[in-house]
Order: structure tokens, then sequence, then C-alpha cells
């Protein structure tokens, strides 16, 4: 199979999309004649036509405004917000409408819309191009928040949102949008359901839950920790609401031990919701207090230290040594 990376998986995944159902449409700024800011649409408005990839005027408030009358009325949009810490303007579009459109009509309307969000840092971008909302989004009850880890998920779990017949939050990882991995690029997704967790490396000592672009991280602590004998299992949780549970609670019940990671701060973060939820199902299973690794509860920093903000292998293997030597 050939080497593809993340954004070629996920310009792949839209263009099966675009051909599969002629209801599905995909716009946003800059997506259409010039290809989108990361090259993610590049080439599919030759392809299929101005009508169905398209650019939009520089208002997320409008994009995803009429995205949800889109869905409404049959459509399958697509919608690119170009970086995750634009999407403010839009977000009671997304929360007051997308969000509770089912439920509010009592199902007579549904909102099958997947709006894609660039998140996180590592790309030098700042303040303003550099953020983790996804925690905003995961305490909306009728939203689906997804974050793919690599090139071979990113197709199939985008192709999956597209197909559902709810609003799905997309976030992709730009600082792993050039690392390659095969893909089948014929094949479409993967077989796993849209709402799955996988486990990447099996252990015995610890599990490391994470997702997006801390997973790599994470795989790559636990290859630094086996020269030292610790076993540890990482899991990518791919999918934050719904969360996959039951795969996160066996993984927990066997290693005894679990550290969460992600890349926003740890205030109120995934790994509070993650923590509690494991602590009331896998208490008498624990051999530590769960702990969790994140960014600082501060603004992201200058481009320049923001090494120093991210998590990286040094503060996961610390956190693992303190949950280690409990």
């Amino acid at each position: 199979m050939p080497r593809r990376t993340m954004v070629e998986a996920i310009r792949d995944a839209m263009d099966v999309s675009l051909q599969r159902d002629d209801n599905v449409v995909v716009f946003g700024e800059d997506v259409g004649y010039f290809g989108g800011v990361f090259r993610c649409t590049q080439g599919l408005q030759q392809k299929f036509g101005a009508s169905r990839v398209f650019d939009t005027p520089i208002s997320e408030l409008g994009i995803v405004g009429a995205a949800v009358g889109m869905a409404a009325y049959g459509l399958r949009p697509c919608v690119e917000i170009q970086f995750a810490d634009y999407m403010y303007p839009a977000y009671d579009q997304i929360v007051s409408e997308a969000a509770r459109l089912r439920y509010r009509s009592n199902g007579q309307f549904t909102a099958p819309l997947v709006v894609r969000m660039p998140t996180g840092g590592g790309i030098f971008g700042g303040q303003t191009h550099s953020q983790s909302p996804e925690a905003l989004f995961t305490h909306v009850s009728g939203l689906k928040t997804v974050v793919p880890s690599n090139p071979y998920d990113a197709k199939g779990l985008l192709i999956a949102s597209i197909e559902c017949d709810d609003p799905v939050i997309f976030f992709e990882p730009k600082r792993r949008y050039w690392e390659k991995a095969e893909l089948d690029v014929e094949a479409g997704p993967p077989a796993e359901s849209l709402h799955t967790a996988r486990v990447v490396r099996e252990g015995t000592d610890l599990t490391l839950a994470a997702y997006g672009p801390m997973v790599k991280v994470c795989l790559d602590s636990a290859v630094a920790a086996e020269e030292d004998g610790r076993s540890l299992e990482v899991l990518d949780l791919r999918s934050l609401s719904p969360l996959d549970t039951p795969t996160l609670f066996h993984s927990v019940r066997r290693t005894g031990r679990l550290v969460v990671v992600h890349e926003a701060p740890v205030n109120l973060g995934m790994g509070a919701e993650i923590a509690a939820k494991v602590q009331e199902a896998c208490f008498h299973s624990l051999e530590a207090p769960i702990l969790r690794v994140g960014g600082f509860d501060t603004p992201y920093p200058p481009s320049r230290i923001e090494e120093d903000y991210l998590p990286d292998l040094d503060r996961v293997l610390d956190t693992v040594d303190r949950s280690l030597s409990y």
C-alpha cells in the first residue's frame, strides 16, 4: 500500500464521499480554487465543480449557519474552519442549532454535517493558531467529537463522519498533517465503528490514554519505558463523544493504572471526565490514583517557547514514574 500523509488521507475521504453521494458538499474559506490553507481540498473543485466544492466569505458563523440549513434540507455539508481557534463566532450555531435540531424537532429534522477543524500546536502558530478546544464540544449533547491520530484513521473516520446523520466535530491534529502512514486509497474506511477506541500498543503495567497529536508522544514514551522494563499500554481514544468506555475500562482493569494525556489544558479537560468515569467503574482495579498530563492552564504561549508548553516524552514518563511508584 502507498504511504500517504494525513492531508492526503483527508482529501481522499472527501473525494470518496463526494463520489458516493451527490448530496455531499464541501465548502469553507479558500477550500475551492485554492485548495484550503493546508491543501486538504486541493483539486476537489476542479474534479466535482464549483457547485459542490466552493469558497465562502470570511464568516465562520455564516459557514456553519448555512451548513445547518443545508443539512436540515437533506444535504450533507462537510465544512472547514481554517483553524479551531476561529470557531468561536460559529459556536452558537453549532451548539444552539446543529446539536439540538434532532431533539427539538422530535426527529423531524436532522443535521448530518461535519465541521472540520485543524487543531493544536506544534507548527509555531502562536496563540491564535494553536488552541485545542475539544472540551467545549464534548460537553454538548447532540454533538459527536472525533480526533484521529494518523492518516489511516483520518480517512476512515472522516468518511464515517460524513455518512453520520448527526453533527460531527472533526478535529485534525495539524502537527501530524505531514506524517505518513500506509493507506489503501481505494479501500475506503477501516471496518471499525466511528466510535471505538483502539489499543495501538499492548502493555501490562499502566494504560496511557490519549488522542490526536498525543498518541505518538505516548507511543514514544512506551518505547522508552520498555528499555527500563516497564510495559505501557497505549490506547488511542479516537472518539471523545461518545467515548468508548468498554475498551477504556477493559484496559485499566488489566493494568491497574491510568495516565490520560492530551494537549489541551488540564483544567476541566477530557482527562477530568475520563478520570471520573474510570474511578466510578474501575475503583477496585486501580493500584494508583489516575493522573493527567496536559497543557498548562495559561493562554497558549508565543511560538518560540511552545515546546515548553506542549506535553512531551519527559513529562509523560515523569507522570508514569509517579503512578508506578505509588
